[in-house]
């Protein structure tokens, strides 16, 4: 490729980002239950079985086609998730004209969730190979319009219900997502093999941290460091999935908050989520991604076993909000750390493999603590035992910091001996 058609690697990140913003709209779900339940004369609780399905197909897509997203490339594969989730949010809107619980079920669940899974992992990978030197910053920047996308759209989508109607506020969603992602997806591509940025080419001074390995997902699977890395995800994803999801009553109950204030601070939940993506992600670049999640662990053990026991609101709300940007901040370090542990040569596959963590997750997360609230009655319990969880966490953050300074020294040895 010569150099007059090499893009600007900071497009490349807004591209992902405009594709992020779109499928994260998928956070602003708690806006579409009411309407579409009265028009479908359901409960809420059917209606977000959608949700379910939704986040379900977005691990299972992502671990299974992240090869596919690999061998094409981000240009492909980020038109097919648009064409997938327009066509999802599009149908949903026909299912609610129709009245019809079973193709909404199909459109926004499993097609959109198809194009969820796609639109997730599609510009991350690519992100990593052109900012070899800010990888936590350029992943974070994406992920972070994830997290912020339902302040976005929710407003937006609250008043296209009342004005133009359900159905019509679907065709006009879906319309203005399939625009964002086949636009954003027409710029982003690969870099040239071997793309190194201004200032860090042979003979300019600057160099760049080898990756451990650069290794096919059959080789990373075979790697203890993809399992600590999944353990380490899906506690973090459960825990913090789980007190997102009961937000609201524990304000109200811990607090003494009415409804209105709860749903206030669950607001600016969606803030925090998505600033933490951004903040811990470009410290991650100098901090080191594996002292970040200790940090993380670390600190939501004490935070999940004290909560209860604290009464003064703002101190309160300040260790809650700081969990919330950890559960955001383990996503968006995710695909950096993932790169320097495997390399970039399926970066896609192998991150597609962890988010199937997700999935899991978000089932698990809010049925444990379900469960141990009705069995026990006691919120201070639930907690505890995502306390316990997070110990488990903070041993398996060790042991892959332990075996990440090991593979380094052994990297350094073989340079010195050849």
């Amino acid at each position: 490729m010569s150099i007059q058609k090499l893009k600007n690697r900071w497009l490349i990140a807004l591209s992902a980002v405009g594709i992020h913003i779109s499928i994260g709209s998928v956070y602003a779900y708690s806006v579409i239950t009411n309407p579409v339940k009265d028009i479908l004369d359901v409960e809420g609780s059917v209606i977000k079985w959608a949700f379910k399905i939704a986040i379900l197909l977005l691990g299972l897509s992502a671990a299974f086609l992240g090869r596919w997203v690999e061998k094409v490339g981000p240009k492909i594969s980020g038109t097919t998730a648009g064409l997938f989730y327009g066509i999802g949010i599009l149908g949903s809107g026909l299912a609610v004209q129709l009245e019809s619980l079973t193709l909404f079920y199909l459109c926004y669940g499993v097609i959109g969730g198809i194009g969820l899974g796609l639109g997730y992992i599609t510009p991350v990978s690519t992100l990593v190979k052109w900012f070899p030197d800010k990888r936590g910053l350029a992943t974070g920047m994406a992920i972070m319009g994830f997290g912020f996308s339902a302040l976005i759209f929710g407003p937006v989508m609250q008043s296209l219900f009342e004005t133009v109607g359900v159905s019509n506020a679907f065709y006009i969603l879906g319309a203005i997502y399939m625009f964002l992602i086949l636009s954003s997806s027409r710029y982003i591509e690969k870099p040239p093999e071997g793309y190194l940025p201004d200032g860090f080419k042979p003979g300019e001074g600057k160099t760049i941290k080898e990756d451990i390995s650069n290794i096919t997902a059959n080789a990373a699977l075979k790697s203890s460091r993809f399992y600590y890395m999944w353990i380490m995800m899906f506690i973090n994803i459960t825990c913090g999935i789980a007190v997102i999801a009961a937000a609201s009553p524990m304000m109200q109950e811990k607090l003494s908050y009415t409804p209105m204030e709860a749903a206030t601070v669950v607001g600016l939940i969606g803030v925090f989520n998505g600033f933490g993506r951004i903040l811990w992600s470009s410290l991650s670049d100098y901090l080191g991604r594996a002292n970040i999640y200790i940090i993380f662990f670390a600190f939501q053990i004490l935070a999940f076993y004290f909560l209860p026991e604290i009464t003064m609101e703002l101190f309160f709300l300040l260790i809650l909000f700081t969990v919330i940007t950890m559960y955001g901040g383990g996503f968006a370090t995710l695909p950096a750390f993932l790169g320097d542990l495997f390399g970039t040569k399926q970066l896609g596959a192998i991150h597609g493999m962890i988010l199937a963590s997700w999935g899991l997750a978000g089932v698990v997360g809010p049925t444990i603590y379900d469960v141990v609230k009705s069995s026990t009655g006691s919120l201070d319990i639930t907690l505890k035992v995502f306390s316990g969880l997070f110990v488990v966490a903070l041993v398996v953050s060790l042991l892959m910091k332990r075996s990440v300074n090991k593979a380094y020294k052994e990297k350094v040895n073989k340079i010195e001996l050849a």
